[in-house]
């Protein structure tokens, strides 16, 4: 040990190791992204399973059909009335044909307020007992009256219908024979898909706001599981789509997805798609494809279908959506749903089994978590390493040529001190620690953290109206902010080299600090808004060079949040104000934070990125006014 801290004490105070912190660094988000797409292949990806043995998938015979197809077509045909005749006695019809088929039926009422626009609805339901259970759990099936595309989802609905009068008299005929179910079934119709399943699902957990927010007078014991059926068209469809996605990008149980697919796929011979691949043929650039879609609906965290809600509530669910044109009926659909709610019924506990964090790129091929996450964490800790680096620099002086040096045995530089006649050797001036002036530095970092809270405001709370042009007059602030903020540097508080190396310190060790800790939670997000803020690594004050301090303060003028929510929107053509709608609905009904992440931690480092190298600019004119 003798040995080892004089080494270690020598390489630190090695000019030369700081020298390789920006190669590292590079390095870093290089291997972080060719991790990411080294994941599609056989070698780091592989084949799904089922891990909870009591689900059985498959391995029941499914009884709905024959007559039933006459009840879902008249079921069908009062659903078109219904709609026809607006949105005026549906509530009344749905809950008269649930008390029809001999069940407990309630109503909620709902109303929520987000961009100066109220969503309001009646959501209804009805709960099956089960003879064998004692009402300690239970499983839901849903329909929504419009689809997140705001379609009449008039199959969906009528096929709930038709499984709860099935589901129904199933118990009933078997009641005095063998019972088929041993945990209550729920048959919910939410009048809308966004709305309507959040506010019946915060009340299930008594987490809702009354008065806006009816209370539920009908409830059963813990959700185990949750099917949604979107299925807005009449004529037979080719494939399911199974929606899983959550809110903050929260995903369910990846038994209940396999589950799903090795019913559809597997006994009932219905290919299953998923993130809009409507095409798939199990190639390199499909997977990776598929699996980046899914990385982008997770990363922006909004709803994805009525399912998103239950998820937040550790309520695993998904959506089974019909696409295309094909050869199945409706039948084939409630078998399937049959066959699902047939394994839900065979659990014994809670999923827990498989896995909660994994990104899947086809319907039977995945990458857990212990795989995937490096491809993050490379990224983010050139953060760190940077950090770490421009604080060692902080504590060291600038080498001046004033005091006489020569080699020392060691090969260090030392210089030679005379006092009283005596002669000491010290290290020289650019080995020798210095005393870090913080407050400047630390102020300034802490107090753009909490600038970001305005943003955060003014879009969460921007009427429908306003909201574009709110976000236009904010982008054009934006680009001028960090000048500003580089005068007001420059001509009041004179940073010193020190100060501007703590200050791009403390943004990027912030930084990384909060992304790794958010890679854990929500990984597609923290990848995207580390991979958008690599350029913050390498950006900072270039004194005496004009022009490529111009080119630089320009190129960070163009990756800032709105500049690049701006580029999306046109990529994806979707109008900005349509995104920010979305955006504020989700901070007001469902809880969404990714606002948070990019106002909050992504905006304010790239400001103090962005006042520095502008502060290359406007120092020779704060000197002149000074």
């Amino acid at each position: 040990m003798a040995l080892i801290f004089p080494a270690v004490s020598t390489l630190r105070r090695d000019p030369r190791l700081l020298s390789y912190s920006p190669h590292v660094s590079a390095l870093c988000i290089v291997v972080g992204v060719v991790w990411l797409f080294l994941l599609p292949l056989n070698n780091y990806s592989r084949h799904t399973y089922i891990s909870e043995n009591a689900l059985l998938p498959g391995q029941v015979h499914t009884y709905f059909g024959g007559s039933e197809q006459y009840i879902f077509r008249a079921y069908k045909r009062e659903v078109e009335a219904l709609n026809t005749n607006g949105t005026d006695g549906v509530v009344e019809k749905l809950d008269e044909i649930f008390k029809s088929a001999g069940l407990k039926v309630a109503r909620q009422k709902y109303k929520y307020a987000s961009s100066g626009k109220e969503y309001s609805g009646e959501n209804v339901y009805s709960i099956l007992h089960a003879p064998r259970g004692d009402a300690t759990e239970a499983v839901v099936l849903v329909a929504a009256w419009r689809n997140m595309n705001g379609e009449l989802n008039e199959s969906g609905v009528a096929l709930v219908l038709t499984l709860a009068r099935y589901f129904k008299s199933s118990e009933d005929q078997f009641l005095y024979g063998w019972s088929l179910w041993s945990k209550d079934i729920i048959f919910l119709i939410t009048e809308d898909s966004r709305a309507g399943p959040q506010a019946w699902v915060d009340a299930y957990h008594d987490a809702h706001s009354p008065p806006s927010v009816s209370s539920l007078p009908l409830k059963s014991g813990i959700l185990q599981g949750v099917v949604v059926v979107d299925y807005p068209f009449s004529h037979p469809f080719e494939f399911i789509h199974i929606v899983y996605d959550g809110i903050n990008g929260q995903l369910p149980n990846l038994d209940l997805f396999n589950t799903a697919v090795s019913i559809a796929s597997g006994q009932m011979g219905i290919g299953t798609v998923l993130q809009q691949m409507w095409k798939h043929n199990d190639g390199y650039r499909d997977r990776l494809q598929t699996m980046l879609r899914g990385m982008v609906n997770q990363g922006l965290g909004h709803a994805s279908g009525p399912h998103s809600s239950f998820i937040p509530y550790h309520v695993d669910a998904v959506t089974l959506q019909a696409v295309g044109e094909g050869s199945h009926d409706e039948m084939a659909l409630g078998r399937t749903v049959e066959s699902l709610f047939r394994s839900l019924n065979n659990l014994l506990e809670h999923f827990h089994q498989s896995f909660f964090f994994y990104l899947l790129m086809q319907a039977n091929r995945f990458v857990s978590i212990g795989t995937y996450l490096p491809s993050a964490m490379l990224i983010v800790v050139n953060f760190t390493i940077t950090a770490m680096s421009l604080w060692v620099q902080s504590g060291r002086p600038e080498i001046s040529a004033k005091a006489p040096t020569r080699q020392g045995d060691s090969g260090r530089k030392v210089g030679n001190v005379k006092k009283d006649r005596a002669i000491g050797v010290t290290p020289a001036q650019g080995s020798a620690a210095i005393e870090r002036k913080l407050f400047l530095p630390v102020a300034s970092v802490i107090g753009v953290h909490f600038l970001g809270v305005i943003p955060l405001y003014v879009f969460n709370h921007s009427s429908e109206k306003t909201i574009a042009i709110t976000f236009f007059s904010f982008t054009v602030f934006n680009f001028i902010l960090p000048y500003v903020g580089a005068i007001i540097l420059e001509r009041y508080f004179h940073p010193t080299r020190q100060e501007v190396l703590l200050m791009k310190s403390f943004s990027l060790l912030l930084l990384g600090m909060f992304l790794s800790a958010l890679a854990t939670i929500n990984f597609s997000l923290a990848f995207l808004v580390g991979l958008s803020s690599v350029p913050l690594t390498f950006a900072g004050p270039i004194p005496g060079r004009p022009a490529v301090a111009i080119i630089a303060a320009i190129l960070m003028s163009f990756l800032t949040p709105t500049t690049v929510l701006f580029c999306s929107s046109v990529y994806w053509k979707v109008p900005v104000s349509d995104i920010l709608i979305e955006a504020a609905f989700g901070w007001d009904v469902w809880g969404m934070w990714t606002q948070v992440v990019v106002w909050c931690v992504w905006w304010p480092a790239w400001l103090t990125g962005t006042v520095l190298v502008a502060s290359s600019l406007v120092k020779p004119y704060s000197r002149r006014v000074s």
